[in-house]
């Protein structure tokens, strides 16, 4: 299970951090666990494109004004939750989205969970994850220091191959929609969408 120093980074390199990282929910029905391939990174004060831009700590965001390592989880479409993990200090509203896992354990539950036998489309988009992996906003404010919803590193020792690009559907945010903030594992056939010739930022 990863510490808490391991969250009080800012949420760029938190988001790059969590990229080979495992995500585990231990669950009444079994333990389901997915390898982090893909993240976003949202700035608080400083991006357009976070919930807590130009916020205060109030109603849902009141977590990321908390200290790093604890799960935001929210609501999109009236249907689907997303995960982010907070990041940083104590006041500095900073959180990473998870975007896509490879799923690692439990995989004959996700696919009762998410209707599929496709191992791919499991996890491949934020809310077919919080799906996969029985994450609701119960879990929201949870520590991610303690069970049942925790990090842990990965078995497998394989050196993730890094790729950066500009985030996906936020283009309400301006000059923010640009920032290259996502972070994938380049070559996964897990995520949840494609990398084009030319996306590629650093």
């Amino acid at each position: 299970m990863l510490e808490r120093d391991f969250y009080l980074k800012n949420g760029i390199d938190l988001a790059r951090a969590l990229i080979g990282k495992v995500l585990v929910h231990e669950t009444p029905e079994g333990i389901l666990k997915g390898r982090i391939v893909e993240t976003e990174a949202y700035m608080g004060a400083v991006d357009a494109a976070a919930h807590s831009y130009r916020g205060k700590p109030s109603g849902r965001v009141n977590v990321q004004y908390g200290t790093g390592g604890y799960a935001y989880i929210y609501l999109i479409y009236g249907m689907h939750c997303c995960m982010n993990v907070v990041a940083n200090e104590k006041n500095v509203p900073e959180a990473v989205l998870i975007r896509a896992l490879e799923p690692v354990a439990g995989v004959a539950l996700m696919k009762k969970l998410r209707k599929t036998e496709s191992v791919k489309a499991l996890c491949s988009g934020p809310g077919k994850l919080c799906e996969a992996m029985r994450i609701t906003r119960e879990q929201y404010g949870f520590d991610l220091c303690e069970r049942p919803l925790y990090l842990e590193e990965a078995e497998e020792k394989r050196e993730p191959r890094i790729g950066v690009t500009a985030r996906v559907n936020v283009d309400y945010a301006g000059e923010a929609a640009r920032y290259p903030w996502r972070f994938v594992e380049l070559e996964s056939p897990y995520l949840s969408k494609r990398i084009k010739p030319g996306e590629l930022m650093g």
